[in-house]
């Protein structure tokens, strides 16, 4: 069953949501430097820091939210509101790419690549995106967004499921922004990519409730759902993976319950960069060759014959999922996919 496209239009004073900020597309939040450009202390005074209910910070961390929802009085707009302001009040550095507000092309065509095409016979649009990047001759707005990703020490991808996946105008942002050689190689992708070092999540909301999503549940398991994005997506480019923000079902819930999930947003958002990410099969655990075609090296394949689970929802062997391996991550000393990379 395709997941509805929530309809919100929710008031700020039934579902106790912030009032949405004004804002220019793309345009990055950081009220400290607005001080320092003034005149006044920046990110690193700590006595102003601590003066006004913040953590000093010394090395001051950056988050980019990618984020597309048309309307201001959404509840997706209620909790990019409360996310910025948190993690603002914490000293980091807050960007949002408002997806709808910039007008963002989600198509991916010629006009990307500026200059003369590597193979004007046979247009090919990651080969010559690749070319291109490497010959700084990227469109404008391709590169803008690359650096934001680049500045990011944490990218929260904020949107409304759609069809059981984002929007096409984020979709479209993935397909144009992460190109070949920026985001990915054929040396460098999965624990070994090229952003290995920054983290990623999702924040969405769904049209339909929490347990129609169940394994036993109409639309199926929303580990399945998530597989593609998580791991095809943003594990493929190397992010460490945080446990997604699955807001259930806004739009059908009374306002006691959308405040709740707002609240529950509100009280994990500060210490995300300190949680572990979730489990995702090591490029150790294959044969990275065309002769061993890819595939798991037969002594894991063994050694995984043990095991009552999959190792990841997409790798299950014809095993049972191990259980909310896409929406939970389990503590280091329960990983067994990291035990068997260690041995």
């Amino acid at each position: 069953m395709p997941e509805p496209v929530p309809r919100f239009g929710d008031n700020a004073s039934a579902n106790g949501r912030l009032p949405s900020r004004s804002q220019a597309p793309g345009q990055v939040y950081k009220r400290r430097g607005q001080r320092a450009a003034a005149g006044g202390a920046d990110a690193g005074d700590g006595a102003t820091d601590r003066a006004e209910g913040r953590t000093p910070n010394m090395a001051q961390k950056n988050v980019l939210i990618v984020y597309a929802h048309q309307s201001a009085s959404s509840f997706n707009a209620a909790v990019r509101d409360v996310t910025m302001k948190v993690l603002e009040e914490q000293g980091y550095r807050v960007t949002v790419s408002d997806l709808y507000a910039m007008d963002f092309r989600p198509s991916c065509t010629r006009n990307d690549v500026l200059g003369e095409l590597k193979d004007p016979e046979l247009f090919r649009y990651g080969e010559e995106t690749m070319h291109a990047w490497k010959e700084g001759r990227l469109s404008h707005d391709i590169v803008a967004e690359q650096r934001k990703v680049e500045e990011a020490d944490l990218v929260i991808f904020q949107f409304p499921l759609y069809w059981f996946s984002v929007p096409a105008i984020m979709k479209g942002w993935m397909d144009r922004v992460l190109t070949q050689g920026f985001a990915f190689s054929l040396e460098k992708m999965y624990n070994h990519g090229i952003f290995k070092d920054k983290k990623a999540m999702l924040a969405f909301s769904t049209g339909a409730t929490q347990t129609m999503f169940r394994p036993d549940g109409l639309n199926g398991d929303i580990n399945v759902l998530l597989w593609p994005l998580q791991n095809g997506t943003l594990h493929f480019c190397g992010f460490q993976v945080l446990a997604p923000q699955i807001f259930w079902c806004p739009a059908h819930s009374p306002p006691t319950v959308r405040t709740a999930m707002l609240e529950e947003w509100r009280s994990r958002i500060g210490g995300l960069l300190a949680e572990e990410p979730l489990t995702f099969a090591p490029c150790e655990l294959f044969d990275l060759s065309f002769q061993g075609a890819f595939l798991l090296r037969p002594e894991v394949r063994e050694e995984r014959k043990l095991h009552s689970y999959g190792i990841t929802t997409g790798h299950h062997l014809g095993k049972p999922l191990p259980p909310d391996n896409q929406i939970k991550a389990l503590p280091p000393d329960q990983n067994s996919v990291k035990e068997d990379l260690n041995n």
